[in-house]
């Protein structure tokens, strides 16, 4: 499915990153079972001895883009207040039956459907724990879709619907992503309230007011979750709104496919804002997305060393 990259300021999720076990197994789940893209195979530019896997679209498009970090003796995340709760995908309404199926047909671990905000959703968890939802959605099946065997186009995922938030007090984080970030409170239902963005994908955030105690960082937890900023001018924007409610971000850091910044919101998630542009074609064709090991420069030197260390896929 293609979207315009840096469509007019499109408010939305950008991208997940969260953390795994196995790479192969991860990878596997992800664009064998959900029929995601593997859109590029790098590392992880600050311990270059571990992958970063990034699924999406075809085209990798922003609000569709989730991305792992795997260590294959990664001890089990443990959840709770401050951390993303749930991530999940948006799929034709009429699908929900196929993925039914092909959980029980593949053991994966569901629930549901239930119905949030007035459509039917299905919970479930990747190998590793990690929660996930699929939401079906009016009209997606009318959308362009990433297509494998055994997942119909008109089944298939599109992208991100939203994120849930677990957090202390709704109030602060609710702050940054209307006064800083550009979304909407719309809804209100059963302990949630729903803000959205104006992105055609991954435009909603669900904040859930938790009492739990912090959590721990593992396999099955998300490590961040990244933001849309159709340019550089307009993260720098943020960063300025960010810094006028104490909130300062860290520098720009160069992540080749994306530009980011880094802040902890107030109720303790880790979010990151990023830009658009470059794209993950920035460095091989897109027919030919997620194929080869692609390194930043200044690791290239180190290219041997590094596919030496890493587990095969």
């Amino acid at each position: 499915m293609s979207h315009t990259l840096g469509d007019t300021k499109s408010t939305g999720l950008h991208h997940v990153t969260a953390i795994s076990g196995e790479a192969r197994r991860n990878r596997d789940f992800y664009t064998r079972i959900l029929g995601l893209r593997l859109v590029k195979k790098t590392v992880n530019f600050d311990d270059p001895g571990t992958y970063h896997l990034y699924f999406g679209d075809a085209d990798g498009a922003p609000g569709t883009i989730l991305t792992f970090f795997p260590w294959a003796n990664a001890a089990p995340g443990r959840a709770g207040a401050g951390e993303t709760g749930e991530t999940a995908f948006r799929v034709p309404k009429a699908a929900i039956g196929f993925w039914l199926a092909r959980f029980v047909q593949a053991s994966v671990d569901h629930e549901g459907p239930t119905t949030r905000f007035g459509r039917p959703v299905v919970t479930f968890r990747d190998p590793d724990g990690m929660r996930l939802a699929l939401v079906g959605v009016e009209g997606a099946e009318n959308e362009p879709a990433w297509a494998v065997e055994g997942i119909d186009p008109a089944d298939a995922i599109r992208g991100f619907e939203s994120v849930t938030l677990e957090v202390g007090g709704i109030e602060g984080t609710a702050a940054v992503l209307t006064e800083v970030l550009g979304f909407t409170e719309t809804a209100r239902e059963a302990g949630r309230v729903r803000f959205e963005g104006t992105a055609s994908v991954g435009a909603a955030v669900e904040l859930v007011e938790s009492a739990a105690a912090r959590p721990r960082l593992g396999a099955g937890s998300v490590h961040h979750v990244a933001f849309r900023a159709a340019s550089d001018a307009d993260q720098a924007a943020m960063a300025e709104r960010l810094a006028a409610m104490g909130l300062p971000a860290t520098e720009q850091k160069d992540r080749n496919y994306f530009r980011s910044i880094y802040f902890r919101e107030p109720g303790g998630v880790l979010f990151e804002i990023a830009t658009d542009e470059p794209g993950f074609a920035a460095d091989e064709p897109a027919e030919s997305l997620g194929e080869s090991l692609k390194l930043p420069a200044f690791l290239e030197p180190q290219r041997a060393r590094i596919e030496a260390v890493l587990p095969p896929l």
